[in-house]
């Protein structure tokens, strides 16, 4: 397997980015609503490989909740986060790298409605093991991601383009 140092860079820039703008959108009170460490990541996961877009997904969430307390780490918010955002970035690159053609939405939706789905078993299974009401817990773990879902089905696809525009005139040459 073979790591590009563009792959490097990418993953050490959208990183650093999902550590800035969780601090930026929580001095707006807006952090746990729009889920914005999910956004750079979840792009990083269009630009490179699955080896840089897991272990970077993996490891920010941890890193952020080491050095801001965001996410915490009890509840274990950030190992969810890490969890899920790993699986999501891991699937993702490896479609969109397989299945170049597909369209960016046919590869983001699925992806991230499974990572939902991941998140809240996380978030069932430790409410059940702290004696929680876990589905009320899981229930509004579900329900207080959607915003941040759709902020990132509208953003994340649009990056794709605009950064990596190859894809589109490889579609526009075959049509011709």
């Amino acid at each position: 397997m073979k790591i590009d140092i563009k792959e490097i860079a990418f993953g050490g820039l959208f990183g650093a980015s999902a550590l800035l703008l969780p601090v930026i959108f929580h001095m707006l009170h807006l952090g746990h609503i729009f889920m914005p460490m999910y956004l750079p990541l979840v792009a990083l996961a269009f630009f490179v490989g699955p080896l840089i877009a897991t272990s970077t997904s993996f490891v920010v969430p941890l890193l952020s909740g080491a050095a801001t307390g965001m996410p915490p780490f009890f509840p274990p918010v950030a190992l969810f986060m890490s969890i899920e955002l790993a699986i999501m970035s891991a699937l993702i690159s490896f479609i969109y790298k397989r299945w170049r053609k597909l369209n960016e939405w046919f590869v983001l939706v699925p992806v991230l409605i499974l990572g939902r789905v991941v998140y809240v078993a996380l978030v069932y299974i430790f409410s059940l093991f702290v004696k929680l009401p876990a589905k009320f817990v899981a229930g509004v773990s579900f329900v207080s991601g959607w915003p941040g879902l759709i902020l990132i089905i509208l953003v994340v696809p649009s990056l794709v383009r605009i950064v990596a525009p190859r894809n589109r005139s490889d579609k526009i040459e075959e049509q011709k």
